[in-house]
């Protein structure tokens, strides 16, 4: 019969190596017990069950164990030897998108400076305030991974952290802030906006100050867009007392954070305003819908399947975007891409390149990427894909799902949600460079796609069952694919172009070595 104080070690042990795992992987106790219930609901324990087990205070039972063992990918015995592990790896992430640097002179970029500067260089360049507005919003995303607590909790204090909302209380909550609302019928109508082809294009809603909304009678066909626009403008009221400065919500054309009624290529400021704005109203009306830690754990249950906002009425766009923010796991990144190729939106974690810009198209982008493909297809089907991408001489891997949709004016899009599985092959002590290796060689091969080796497939599965999200399995039982930024740079052994992939040095350095050698 075990001692009493053998039964205290024993649960020592195995409290310290659940925790170890849990903060290793970044999970709440609450995610842990939303975890144990997707496998098995009459065992999962508790939170508060959970929390005693990990103080030592109580012994969990073999088939909680298990559980807790399937979800972290560890073999029971374990958690049974009575030995505890180093520090848990934890990479440090990669959290700015566009690196910065100290630039010389220093008075050169004074504030004064900037803001003389920066207009005219718009206008020589013929950059909209908008485009201009769009960069450095998303620097601000990446710098601070996508994630700002602040609209985070106006949003909570508004909506009470009830998920999910109906129309019903959304309109609730709108009249609770003295908002009123009014209808308009308004079809699609042909608008070039910043693009050479113009695109149907639907005015959904707009905001009249003081306290009006104005919504699309069409929006009642689709609950889920209507809920976002609704959540949209009762973020104008909260955040900024419904003053009316901003755009309207518009689908096609004219691109959103652009005004409506404006005609002029260049600067304006106003531009730059209603850009910001529409980031803080859209990221609050997302927070609104999907409260963090309910829609994190909704997530959880949907193994992160990015139509799961059919079931409650919420657009696949905002699921996408939302899960770069309330994930665990902090290296995403997320594109809505319009063809031929312009980009809509986009949050580039941990410092993925852009196989194409949002201010001018490129000529040569890479055509293998998940987004590009998607384009040229009519399935409307999600698709997954495991991908190393080659860039400066750096070698990542990604995993990405795609899907192709329509907006609310009818033109088709991509939407591509990803991660970067590098540092989560590193968390769980896995060479990731050699794991990239074997799949880039096996991608040579056949041409540069090609089915992923067996080693690297079950440590992808295993990452996959670990981070709980369900398309990475899928992305790893298809063919990977090299790609890479521009398709003059490929990084194949046999080039997409048919060309050498050697390079002609820089003049000046061969006239620097002919004179070291002689």
């Amino acid at each position: 019969m075990a001692t009493k104080s053998g039964l205290m070690r024993k649960a020592h042990f195995l409290g310290t190596k659940i925790k170890s795992l849990r903060k290793r992987n970044r999970l709440t106790l609450e995610d842990l017990s939303v975890r144990c219930v997707q496998i098995d609901a009459a065992a999962a324990p508790s939170v508060s069950y959970l929390s005693m087990i990990e103080n030592g205070k109580r012994v969990p039972s073999e088939q909680l164990v298990r559980i807790i063992a399937d979800i972290f990918q560890k073999d029971i015995n374990w958690f049974y030897d009575e030995s505890l592990e180093d520090e848990a790896m934890d990479p440090a992430p990669r959290t700015s998108a566009v690196a910065g640097m100290p630039l010389e002179p220093g008075f050169l970029f004074s504030d004064e400076l900037l803001q003389l500067a920066i207009p005219e260089l718009l206008a020589q360049t013929g950059t909209t305030g908008r485009q201009f507005a769009h960069l450095l919003i998303r620097a601000h995303q990446e710098s601070n991974q996508n994630r700002f607590p602040d609209l985070e909790r106006a949003a909570e204090s508004v909506g009470k952290k009830q998920f999910p909302l109906r129309i019903e209380d959304l309109i609730d909550i709108a009249k609770s802030l003295g908002l009123k609302i009014r209808w308009f019928d308004n079809s699609t109508f042909k608008d070039k906006g910043d693009l050479d082809k113009p695109l149907n294009t639907l005015v959904r809603s707009f905001f009249d100050a003081p306290n009006q909304i104005y919504l699309n009678r069409s929006l009642e066909d689709t609950p889920a867009r209507l809920k976002f626009d609704l959540a949209n403008h009762i973020a104008h009221m909260v955040l900024h007392g419904g003053d009316g400065a901003r755009a309207p919500q518009i689908s096609g054309g004219r691109v959103s954070g652009r005004r409506h009624d404006a005609e002029s290529p260049n600067m304006d400021a106003k531009d730059i305003l209603f850009a910001w704005r529409d980031f803080e109203c859209s990221y609050f009306a997302a927070a609104l819908l999907g409260p963090k830690t309910a829609f994190r754990q909704f997530l959880a249950r949907h193994s992160y399947g990015i139509d799961a906002g059919r079931k409650i009425d919420l657009t696949t766009t905002l699921v996408m975007r939302r899960m770069s923010s309330v994930s665990p796991y902090p290296h995403w990144h997320y594109f809505d891409a319009y063809p031929p190729g312009n980009l809509r939106a986009v949050y580039r974690g941990n410092g993925i390149p852009l196989p194409w810009g949002n201010m001018t198209m490129i000529s040569d982008p890479c055509q293998h990427w998940a987004v590009f493909r998607m384009l040229g297809t009519r399935s409307n089907r999600p698709s997954a894909q495991i991908s190393v991408l080659e860039s400066s001489g750096e070698k990542r891997l990604y995993c990405c799902e795609s899907i192709r949709s329509k907006d609310a004016a009818g033109n088709p899009h991509v939407l591509c949600a990803g991660i970067d599985l590098a540092p989560a092959l590193q968390a769980q002590g896995i060479d990731s460079a050699s794991t990239i290796e074997q799949i880039e060689a096996a991608c040579n091969r056949n041409g540069g796609s090609g089915p992923i080796p067996t080693e690297a497939r079950r440590q992808l599965e295993s990452i996959g069952k670990i981070l709980n999200i369900g398309w990475i399995a899928d992305g790893a039982t298809k063919d990977a694919t090299i790609i890479c930024p521009r398709s003059s740079s490929c990084p194949r052994d046999k080039h997409c172009l048919g060309r050498s992939k050697r390079r002609r040095r820089p003049k000046i350095d061969e006239i620097r070595e002919s004179l070291q050698l002689g």
